[in-house]
């Protein structure tokens, strides 16, 4: 067995898409980046590259790279699946944080599960997503940003 951590962070901004796990959420701003900046999705895929022992995603989908440009985050987390399954390690459980003081994001939970599920190829049992709030503490807090943790767990 292996354990990954990620994190990633991106600057909120008005006039963009909010996609969180790959799901569009109702707000009036989406995230800064050079993908669709989906900060769960990132950190995910971050957490299983390091857990396989491979290059961290700026490395393997970096912001000078045009091909990445305003990309589908669910992309670039199936891409990194393939690779760690072709260091011949699964997926066994992934389990994420999204740190955000709005918008609300309980009514949202279950099918940014179900799509981070979907987007792994793993069955919706081996996958939480949870969010939280930093009580209106620091870049999170004050609605600068929003960020989000994962661990997975990968089995050989």
């Amino acid at each position: 067995m292996r354990i990954g951590h990620g994190y990633d962070v991106h600057r909120t901004a008005p006039g963009r898409r909010l996609v969180l796990c790959g799901v569009g959420i109702d707000c009036e701003f989406g995230l800064l980046a050079h993908s669709d900046g989906d900060v769960a999705l990132h950190a995910l895929t971050d957490a299983l590259l390091g857990a396989a022992g491979l290059p961290d995603i700026g490395r393997i989908f970096p912001d000078t790279d045009d091909a990445w440009k305003d990309a589908d985050s669910r992309d670039i987390l199936r891409h990194a699946v393939a690779m760690v399954r072709e260091k011949g390690f699964e997926p066994e459980y992934a389990d994420v944080t999204v740190v955000a003081e709005r918008p609300k994001l309980s009514p949202y939970i279950e099918t940014m599960r179900e799509e981070t599920a979907r987007a792994m190829d793993i069955d919706p049992s081996r996958v939480n997503v949870k969010a939280t709030t930093e009580e209106k503490l620091g870049f999170t807090g004050c609605g600068d940003g929003i960020a989000a943790h994962a661990v997975v767990l990968l089995r050989e």
